[in-house]
């Protein structure tokens, strides 16, 4: 079965966490919150993603038609269930398949956006993670 596939310019949230249903409209409100008047998100809450890992999402991608392929995605774990900032797991699936950095809530929107219209490459986000591997801005930006 193909990857759902995201709405015009906006990123696709998956959600593999189902313990608390009270937690995901907590992340869906930070991350729409983050976003201002323009949503950055198209949820997908099915429960054949729970617990999806990477390798998992990579197979559906290899197996997908060129017209069904999704270039990146956010999982929705149990991390972004738990921590009040909502790190979503970024997962590219195109140019480094199954390279992963989190990405807090308040800063969805930047990185959502940029990789939506190709304007930057997930490796510009991915390496500029702290040590955590967490994007928190690129130094410039208010933290």
């Amino acid at each position: 079965m193909p990857l759902p596939q995201p709405d015009d310019l906006t990123s696709l949230v998956v959600r593999t966490d189902f313990g608390d249903e009270g937690a995901w409209d907590a992340v869906r409100a930070a991350l729409d919150a983050a976003g201002g008047e323009y949503s950055d998100a198209t949820y997908v809450s099915d429960p054949r993603f729970t617990d999806v890992d990477v390798r998992a999402l990579l197979a559906e991608e290899a197996a997908a038609g060129e017209d069904e392929l999704v270039v990146h995605m956010f999982l929705a774990d149990a991390t972004t269930m738990a921590d009040p900032a909502h790190p979503l797991l970024a997962v590219d699936l195109w140019e480094e398949p199954g390279r992963t950095f989190r990405v807090p809530a308040r800063w969805f929107p930047d990185v959502s956006a940029n990789l939506s219209i190709s304007n930057m490459d997930f490796a510009e986000f991915a390496d500029a993670a702290d040590g955590s591997g967490t994007f928190r801005g690129f130094g410039f930006e208010e933290v």
